[in-house]
């Protein structure tokens, strides 16, 4: 990664961390990726957006690998999403081959904006929801 990617990794992770995330777990239309602490073992909350398409959840990580929530899915894969107020819980999939541009256009237009913008490297997240 370059310089640059770094320290806008750094900035735009530590803004989201302390500023953006506390605020959003708050809001009650707000989706959330809830994943097991790989180390703490503690449930773990993050504000994401994406689309359900019928029995998955489909979203994009900004810094990939790097992405706290993507580290612990590598850990364990089971997850819970809360839409629209109902927690799913599910199993996710990383899929590194899938082109994370082209399905960044098939998601919310304002949060795919962000991601396009402040991401280094993007990696698309499908959450294969089970019923509530």
């Amino acid at each position: 990664m370059s310089r640059y990617h770094e320290l806008k990794f750094r900035a735009v992770t530590t803004f989201q961390r302390r500023v953006v995330n506390p605020v959003a777990r708050r809001l009650p239309s707000q989706t959330l990726l809830e994943t097991t602490g790989r180390k703490s073992g503690q449930p773990r909350r993050t504000p994401v957006g994406g689309r359900r398409v019928d029995d998955a959840f489909w979203l994009v990580s900004e810094y990939g690998v790097k992405s706290q929530y993507v580290r612990n899915i590598q850990a364990d894969p089971q997850v819970r999403v809360r839409l629209k107020g109902t927690w799913y819980p599910g199993t996710a999939h990383l899929l590194p081959d899938d082109d994370a541009r082209a399905r960044l256009r098939a998601l919310p237009r304002y949060n795919s904006t962000a991601v396009q913008a402040l991401g280094t490297d993007l990696l698309t997240v499908r959450v294969d929801l089970a019923p509530a």
